[in-house]
């Protein structure tokens, strides 16, 4: 399993990092079977899987017992998971005690936060502290799409994208050992990346991040519908599922299944012993 060490070691030596959001344990089971390098169990499980608006209803409860469906099914990869909405911000100590359920009841390697506004720098630089591993979030940060203004690219003029820039590096020098940055100009986060020590990770934010995420939903197509400009769809497993339950139901209702070779039988002299010498 990789370590926050490999993965500064990874951006030195120019090898990208592989990560994939996913919420259970089949999902992980076939992640880690991909050899990704890092699985994030992200708050945004509760619009995927749970059928929310938002992640703003997702609670600490609702991510530990995601990430440890995902751990089971996942014991060799480095597993991130998403501290929730309002979970790390009433205070240092609260966000302490949330991360702490997280690693010990989740079995999650590190967690992530939303943010650089001074309290979150605080947590970040609290976390690290007491020995819990921190990715950053900047730009489109979900949790906070309220005030945002919706899902919007972030750092589109100069003023915003210095905010970015200054951001980034705050982030770092609380302790954040990555940072994912969310639907910024491609130009900007090249930028950041060059900038920064740390791994920044990529989700809309163009190639020259040192890595990459996607949903693993929304890569395979399951249970999607529209998805965001920057998703690559690798397959439509969707389409598979709904013409294989459709056939499941002709069949049925037909009485084609189950046939023969579904079925199980009892050997004839049984049956007529149970019947009293005649088969029914």
């Amino acid at each position: 399993m990789k370590t926050t060490k490999d993965f500064l070691n990874m951006k030195q030596n120019n090898d990208p990092i592989v990560m994939i959001t996913a919420y259970d344990y089949p999902s992980a089971l076939l992640a880690e079977a991909s050899e990704v390098d890092m699985i994030l169990v992200g708050d945004s499980l509760g619009n995927v899987v749970l059928g929310y608006d938002s992640t703003i209803k997702v609670t600490v409860d609702d991510m530990i017992h995601h990430s440890k469906a995902v751990k089971r099914g996942a014991k060799n990869t480095f597993i991130v998971t998403d501290m929730p909405f309002m979970s790390y911000h009433f205070s240092k100590e609260e966000a302490l005690r949330s991360a702490c359920r997280i690693m010990q009841e989740g079995d999650a390697h590190a967690v992530k936060v939303e943010g650089a506004d001074e309290n979150v720098l605080d947590v970040i630089k609290a976390l690290t502290i007491a020995g819990v591993p921190v990715i950053a979030h900047l730009g489109l940060t979900p949790q906070s799409v309220g005030v945002l203004g919706g899902y919007k690219v972030q750092a589109r003029d100069s003023e915003s994208a210095m905010k970015l820039f200054n951001d980034a590096k705050k982030c770092e020098e609380a302790g954040a050992f990555a940072i994912v940055l969310e639907c910024v100009p491609k130009q900007i986060a090249k930028d950041i990346t060059k900038d920064l020590s740390i791994p920044t990770i990529g989700i809309g934010a163009g190639v020259d991040t040192d890595g990459q995420v996607l949903v693993y939903h929304d890569l395979i197509t399951y249970g999607v519908g529209r998805v965001a400009k920057f998703v690559k769809q690798y397959a439509n497993v969707s389409t598979t599922i709904e013409n294989a339950i459709a056939s499941y139901v002709q069949e049925v209702k037909t009485r084609q299944f189950p046939d023969t070779k579904h079925s199980f039988t009892m050997k004839e002299e049984q049956l007529k012993a149970l019947y009293g010498g005649s088969s029914q």
